[in-house]
């Protein structure tokens, strides 16, 4: 049934997923009710939900404009279902907005392989990993994957090597402007993230551990899988789903590597085994294989969340 409802692109799937987002985070966000006790602070956790919603979106825009999936809501209703299953990441204001450049980029990336414009799309990517690192230090990663699509598409040109350098010092001048005029701590926080910490005993509860077990089991499928069906791909598609691959590794390096850890910032990997979940749920010729495995990504996010509000 879940997979003849999400089978195909209606505008009531994007309603019904964007309306499911708009509970949960509400329902989140009792949680802490001194948030909402202001106006600014209303207006601040509105705008993050905008974001979140925008994510979404930005998700859906990747995989139907570049022809990543075909015409269905799969990645849309996946990338929400992991969304809930960690509810921490529906209150980490950083780490969505990082998260969220980092989607803007991807999408730039990704539309590389039509070789319109590439130096726009290089120094846009660039530009906007840069502007997530500023939210969450170790997302600079990514910048690898601007060097990953050059390298696939456009590596003659030697100019397009730079650009990625001029947007970290375009970058790096405003920063430093916003943090002289508005912020001076914003230099010495970001610096203080700017360390490598592989401590893991942040779990609180078992549904934590339940949580993360589930993901790290899906992605992982989803990941060999994909990894493994690639070279069936056709010629002139195979590599953006190489620069997903790489996307969801750099993602994984994020979260390992990150100090305050949480699994909330496993986020960076959302879109990434969303797209690839996606691509194999719709390759599978088997209907109950396919609503199996959407009815356990969707059941098991929405009761963990249920069990951690």
């Amino acid at each position: 049934m879940i997979t003849s409802i999400f089978s195909k692109s209606r505008p009531a799937n994007y309603i019904i997923i964007t309306t499911l987002l708009v509970v949960c985070y509400f329902l989140y966000l009792q949680n802490f009710p001194e948030t909402m006790e202001t106006l600014q602070g209303i207006g601040s956790k509105l705008a993050l939900l905008l974001v979140l919603i925008g994510s979404l979106f930005i998700i859906n825009f990747v995989t139907k404009k570049n022809g990543l999936s075909k015409d269905n809501s799969f990645a849309f209703l996946i990338f929400f279902s992991f969304l809930i299953l960690f509810p921490t990441t529906l209150g980490n204001t950083e780490l969505i907005l990082s998260n969220f450049f980092i989607l803007l980029a991807l999408r730039r990336l990704i539309s590389l392989q039509s070789l319109l414009t590439p130096k726009e799309k290089i120094f846009d990517a660039s530009f906007w990993i840069f502007i997530a690192s500023i939210f969450h230090f170790w997302s600079i990663l990514f910048i690898l994957i601007v060097f990953v699509s050059i390298l696939f598409h456009v590596s003659r040109d030697y100019r397009n090597w730079v650009l990625p350098f001029i947007a970290f010092f375009s970058v790096g001048i405003i920063g430093l402007m916003y943090a002289l005029i508005f912020d001076t701590s914003l230099i010495d926080s970001i610096i203080d993230s700017a360390y490598i910490d592989f401590n893991f005993n942040y779990f609180t509860n078992n549904y934590q551990n339940f949580a993360l077990s589930l993901y790290v089991v899906v992605a992982l499928f989803f990941f060999v899988t994909q990894a493994v069906s690639i070279p069936s791909k056709p010629l002139n598609m195979q590599s953006s789903y190489k620069k997903i691959i790489v996307a969801f590794i750099l993602g994984a390096v994020v979260f390992l590597i990150s100090s305050d850890k949480n699994n909330s910032m496993l986020i960076f990997t959302f879109a990434p085994v969303a797209i690839m979940a996606t691509n194999q749920i719709e390759a599978m010729q088997i209907n109950w294989m396919k609503e199996t495995i959407l009815y356990l990504i969707v059941g098991c996010s929405l009761l963990t969340f249920v069990s951690q509000l």
